[in-house]
């Protein structure tokens, strides 16, 4: 399933690709790609084709992740994406 996610956060965009980075190894066993796409000092895109759904959902509610959403008042939008013949 292809999914979007608009995150908004305090912190700089280099937290926030720490904290991305912290976690590619997880993520990489549930989406076969991504891109990340700046929008501003606080915004980030994140395209995802995510292949274990039950696999992100339980790394984006782990503890540790959900600790960082709070610490850097991140808000995730995630959306489902469709391709257009």
């Amino acid at each position: 399933m292809n999914i979007c996610v608009n995150s908004t956060f305090d912190c700089s965009i280099e937290d926030f690709q720490a904290m991305f980075d912290k976690f590619e190894e997880d993520f990489r066993k549930c989406a076969s790609d991504w891109k990340i796409s700046i929008v501003n000092d606080h915004e980030v895109i994140v395209l995802a084709n995510v292949t274990d759904m039950d696999g992100l959902q339980a790394i984006m509610g782990s503890d540790e992740m959900t600790q960082w959403d709070e610490e850097n008042n991140c808000v995730d939008r995630v959306y489902s994406l469709e391709k257009i013949n």
